[in-house]
């Protein structure tokens, strides 16, 4: 079976596709040169020996109206296939095209591991849509919200939550977001050395809120299998997001993906209370001295007052130092609270943020690569079903 189908007549597009996918997709291409594109199911099916692809590409060349049109006629005939357009289609023609049934849309001058990600993309949406009901009946409900957060800054919460979005990545490839709530000085962008051409404030638009297809248009998609959502460029920007906006933003998106993945501001705003609440895990984060141990004390027993705590907690003790002076039960007295994950103070790491690229992206041997994964694991599905009553263990370091 043809995995993917072009249906352009532009002889370039179509040599730089098969190259993308040779190099790293399974499945074959096959494409129908002509821009002017089949009726309907039936005679496109006549054309490929009655076989059904996942993925059909409208590609460049083709007349928009009838990219339209062929696209109207699929979504209502047989909705289960994933349609790409490869068009330089102008912003204003951008929803209309997602309501026309176009899932995703491809820039022509995209190189070949844009075009890689976008198709995998893709695939995994087809691959969602074909569930068994009693597979969506079992993976029914919202996908994990995962909120990092921390009283005080510079305890490595950014690093912690790329690290973590990365890790997630290559559990559910294409099925992992993480989005910076950091408004005024996020750091998410930087840590995974992206540009973004959207960011927060795009995706809180009414346009974005009503449709969960323009929403993620404004995502940016990142070379490891992940997106992301970065924070405003300018500080001002965050004046204009609003608690309720962000509460709008987290529920769509984990309807929409597995793993919704959040650096926050440090201390607690009001956008990060907005956020908590959306979270079904937290991640708690603190260095290894006693300013940052009894800021987080004293988070967590404001939190209990409040009774927004969320059940799944997770306290990850950051740039762990045996000669610091403290010991991990000297840190749990302190917080009053279990440590989770020690992850040890590391050059590796340090190097990796400053490069813009998680060291789980990449394969190194060291010890803070070690409790990362770690910490990433309590978030697969097969380990929290082995282990959702020991969520909390000792550490040593």
């Amino acid at each position: 079976m043809s995995r993917f189908v072009l249906l352009s007549p532009n002889g370039d597009f179509d040599q730089k596709l098969r190259a993308a996918v040779a190099h790293g997709l399974r499945g074959s291409v096959q494409t129908i040169a002509s821009d002017i594109l089949p009726a309907g199911p039936a005679e496109l099916f006549a054309l490929l020996n009655q076989e059904q692809p996942e993925v059909l590409i409208i590609g460049p060349d083709v007349p928009y109206e009838e990219a339209l049109r062929f696209a109207k006629v699929f979504d209502v005939q047989l909705p289960g296939l994933s349609l790409v357009l490869v068009s330089d289609v102008q912003p204003e023609f951008l929803l209309q095209a997602m309501r026309a049934g176009i899932r995703d849309i491809l820039s022509p001058q995209a190189d070949a591991a844009e075009i890689r990600v976008l198709l995998e993309r893709a695939c995994q949406s087809f691959a969602t849509r074909h569930r068994s009901p009693e597979t969506q009946q079992t993976e029914n409900g919202k996908g994990l919200v995962i909120g990092v957060f921390s009283p005080k800054g510079g305890v490595g919460k950014t690093t912690l939550a790329t690290n973590i979005a990365i890790g997630l990545g290559q559990i559910a490839p294409m099925s992992v977001v993480i989005v910076d709530l950091d408004l005024q000085f996020g750091d998410v962008a930087s840590g995974l050395y992206l540009n973004p051409e959207h960011t927060v404030t795009d995706a809180v638009t009414p346009a974005a809120a009503q449709d969960s297809l323009v929403l993620k248009a404004f995502l940016t998609v990142h070379p490891a299998g992940i997106y992301a959502l970065c924070a405003p460029p300018n500080p001002v920007d965050a004046d204009h997001i609003t608690p309720d906006q962000t509460t709008r933003l987290l529920e769509q998106l984990a309807q929409e993906f597995q793993y919704v993945v959040l650096d926050t501001a440090p201390g607690m705003p009001e956008i990060g209370l907005a956020a908590m609440e959306q979270c079904t895990d937290v991640v708690w984060v603190s260095a290894m001295d006693i300013p940052s141990l009894r800021g987080l004390r004293s988070g967590l027993e404001v939190l209990r007052q409040l009774d927004i705590m969320p059940e799944s907690r997770h306290v990850v003790l950051n740039m762990a130092d045996a000669k610091a002076g403290l010991n991990v039960q000297d840190v749990e007295s302190t917080i009053g609270a279990p440590v989770d994950v020690s992850v040890p103070r590391s050059r590796a790491v340090a190097l990796s943020t400053n490069r813009g690229i998680p060291v789980l992206q990449e394969s190194r041997k060291d010890p803070a690569v070690k409790s990362l994964r770690q910490l990433v694991e309590r978030f697969d599905p097969a380990w929290r079903a082995q282990a959702q009553r020991k969520l909390h263990r000792r550490v040593v370091i």
